[in-house]
This record gives C-alpha cells, sequence and structure tokens, in this order.
C-alpha cells in the first residue's frame, strides 16, 4: 500500500486522516493475541544442602604434627623500641 504525501497549505508534508485510518490495524484474532499468565508463580527452586553435613572432621595424623626445635627462633619478639 502506498500513501502519498501531500504538500499541504502551510508548507508542511503530511498524510490526510482518511489515509493513516485505511493503514495498518492491529489484529484482533483469538489466535493472535497474546495468551494470558497465570495467577500463581512457580515454585522457587529447592535450597542446596550444606557441604559440611555428610563429612566427618579429619582426625590428627598418627605420628602427631610436624614441631622442629627451632621454630621459635623465626617467631623472636623484637626489643621495644623507645618513643
Amino acid at each position: 500500500m502506498e500513501v502519498e504525501l501531500r504538500m499541504e497549505s502551510d508548507g508542511a508534508w503530511g498524510t490526510t486522516a482518511a489515509e493513516e485510518e485505511a493503514g495498518w490495524k492491529t489484529p484482533r484474532r483469538d489466535e493472535c493475541r497474546i495468551p494470558a499468565v497465570p495467577a500463581a508463580c512457580p515454585p522457587p527452586p529447592p535450597r542446596k544442602r550444606p557441604a559440611e553435613l555428610g563429612k566427618k572432621k579429619a582426625a590428627p595424623p598418627k605420628g602427631g604434627y610436624f614441631n622442629p626445635p627451632d621454630i621459635e627462633s623465626l617467631f623472636r619478639l623484637a626489643p621495644p623500641q623507645a618513643a
């Protein structure tokens, strides 16, 4: 469908009201309608189980932890400084 643009008396281009009404229309058939949204929302997803429920706490090593004799030398306290 072609619509002619006509110059009006004031110099503006436009279409007449009859031509605009003869143009496109919104379809009214049932198959063209957007389906209705259900009233209820879907249920929330199930919560994730915490990971530590099925695990047991690890036992300390059988031979004990490694304890070197000179470890205290790494953590010597610095002498207090005068302010």
